[in-house]
């Protein structure tokens, strides 16, 4: 099934077994300099070759990104890794082993014909393999590794869902392969293996207990807890520098032990609603019944938090719909991938944080 929106194709695709005749079109975009919108098992990407400057220009243009925000590159085997580093240290290959296709992306010395837009002038690049099988299958029929950020505009919540692809960059791109909704729900964890240890740039779907039980000792950037890359430095991955994954209204983290979270929360929205403004809530389905505020949503079990994961963006996003001023949001243990879920709703954020 095919729709056009704005000008977008948006193409509905089998996820388990893509039509080649899809797939082909897409990667004849790819091939051609464009760019195209597809699922991963993570969130959508928005792909073009890797090794053509001009076409990663048209992702940046597409998404709003700033050109000092490097993006990783996606492969779908793994002979096409030296397309796109130089080297490949001992602990990749442990971890390859362990983690591809999967949501892990290794940062390892870039190969000269990695186009420089992708890197942003850095002597590094961030790679990983996808296990989704659309996006795999894209990546192999159009014949180069695609570099690909997810596919919104900058500082909104990552897609998990075309439709999201189709809310933010409709009018922008040519095409949208529709796979369903993604699975994991956050972006890649990102690794820096040019240093020793190893350090975690970015937390994802495989969490940081998984890479230090694979690999030893791994180090976690400051970055990952709020604090933002030096002024006027490049990051090293996606996700350090700027506000990240912000619904419309601002929103204000609170962290803490359950109870003192939830009544600070329920003292905020009494402060707010007297103001006169429209409050929105983000928060555990534990705490169901606790608030009277406009619109309370619930991103699900703190006891899950994979499943947190996997809808924390949908859930973001679903806030603008209701139009609220502003939201607070409850936090979760840092721990497993309670790591991913607040290194996203801190830089939702932007500051906003409140611990009680």
């Amino acid at each position: 099934m095919e729709r056009l929106v704005q000008g977008t194709r948006v193409l509905q695709v089998d996820s388990a077994h893509p039509e080649p005749e899809i797939i082909d079109q897409a990667a004849a975009l790819i091939r051609s300099g464009d760019v195209v919108a597809f699922p991963t098992e993570t969130v959508y990407g928005l792909g073009a070759s890797a090794l053509d400057g001009a076409a990663v220009g048209r992702i940046f243009e597409a998404k709003g990104r700033p050109n000092d925000n490097p993006l990783i590159v996606h492969i779908a085997e793994r002979s096409q890794l030296s397309a796109v580093v130089r080297e490949v240290p001992a602990v990749a290959e442990r971890l390859i082993d362990l983690f591809w296709p999967g949501p892990l992306t290794l940062v390892m010395p870039k190969h000269p014909d990695v186009a420089e837009a992708v890197t942003c002038g850095l002597e590094t690049v961030g790679v990983r393999m996808p296990s989704h099988m659309v996006a795999r299958s894209l990546i192999q029929a159009a014949g180069v590794p695609v570099a690909a950020p997810s596919a919104n505009r900058s500082g909104r919540p990552s897609p998990t869902a075309a439709e999201h692809v189709v809310e933010d960059l409709a009018g922008h791109i040519p095409m949208v392969l529709d796979g369903g909704e993604t699975g994991v729900g956050v972006e890649s964890t990102v690794v820096d293996l040019t240093v020793t240890p190893p350090m975690l740039l970015r937390p994802g779907g495989v969490t940081l207990e998984q890479l230090r039980e694979a690999v030893g000792a791994v180090d976690v950037a400051a970055a990952i807890n709020g604090m933002e890359a030096g002024a006027g430095a490049i990051p090293r991955s996606p996700g350090m520098k700027y506000k990240h994954y912000a619904p419309q209204a601002p929103l204000i983290l609170v962290t803490g032990p359950v109870h003192p979270m939830q009544e600070k929360i329920r003292d905020l929205t009494m402060e707010y609603q007297e103001e006169g403004k429209r409050v929105g809530i983000l928060c555990g389905a534990e705490s169901r019944g606790v608030y009277l505020a406009s619109v309370v949503l619930e991103y699900g079990a703190r006891t899950d938090l994979a499943g947190v994961a996997s809808d924390l963006f949908s859930t973001l996003r679903a806030f603008d719909r209701h139009g609220v001023d502003v939201i607070l949001a409850e936090g979760v243990p840092v721990e497993g991938m309670g790591l991913a879920i607040m290194n996203r709703l801190r830089r939702a954020a932007a500051g906003r944080v409140v611990e009680v």
